[in-house]
């Protein structure tokens, strides 16, 4: 089982220590004209997730201001 939110890129910041490296933060947002983020703001009012890529592939995808879904699975030990 896995549980599904949905986020949207507001920050992408750069580093002068490694110019490949990216820190992207999601956060929480919502339209409340969409009936799909209607759903997500009553099972996922808030919240933010922040990570750093070292990926340019990867963090030319989490374009600022873009929503993504994040999916969460249970890792099964």
């Amino acid at each position: 089982m896995s549980v599904r939110a949905k986020f949207q890129v507001t920050s992408v910041k750069s580093f002068a220590w490694n110019p490949t490296s990216k820190e992207i933060t999601l956060t929480r947002q919502d339209d409340t004209s969409i009936p799909e983020d209607q759903r997500f703001a009553q099972a996922t009012p808030s919240g933010t997730f922040t990570m750093q890529v070292d990926n340019p592939a990867a963090a030319e995808q989490l374009e600022l201001g873009k929503f993504f879904y994040i999916d969460l699975t249970k890792v099964e030990d």
